[in-house]
């Protein structure tokens, strides 16, 4: 059995997926967009171009994605997305890339677990943990 993530930007997804493919080398497998379902009352005309699903991987982890209802207003509460880091200068890259225009809600620092190690939400508001492992 497998859990994947899919995260709904409502409305971002697009912009989504191309930050994560400049900042962490996301790769995209499929991706679909409204006009392109074989249902049309699945989307209004202002939302055609929209993603109604897209599959990418980051690393050896996939993620599902979509604009769902295309509010512009993303809400990601309650989890976090953990990302390993090779070394100390990989966290702080990653780290800064994830949090530029977002909120960091915990400095990259030493911890007791790790020698490296922050939190941040990017500018779309998924939250991740970055981390060099032991």
């Amino acid at each position: 059995m497998q859990v994947q993530p899919y995260l709904f930007f409502d409305g971002l997804c697009e912009e989504a997926i191309e930050f994560y493919k400049k900042n962490l080398g996301a790769e995209v497998d499929m991706l679909m967009r409204y006009k392109d379902s074989p249902e049309p009352a699945t989307c209004t005309p202002a939302d055609g171009n929209k993603v109604m699903h897209a599959s990418f991987r980051i690393g050896d982890t996939q993620l599902m994605a979509s604009d769902g209802r295309n509010s512009g207003n993303p809400r990601f509460e309650g989890f976090a997305l953990s990302i390993a880091a090779k070394d100390e200068a990989d966290a702080d890259r990653k780290f800064n890339a994830l949090s530029a225009g977002g909120k960091v809600t915990m400095p990259m620092g030493k911890t007791f677990f790790s020698p490296r190690f922050g939190m941040c939400a990017d500018k779309f508001g998924v939250n991740w943990m970055v981390i060099v492992q032991r």
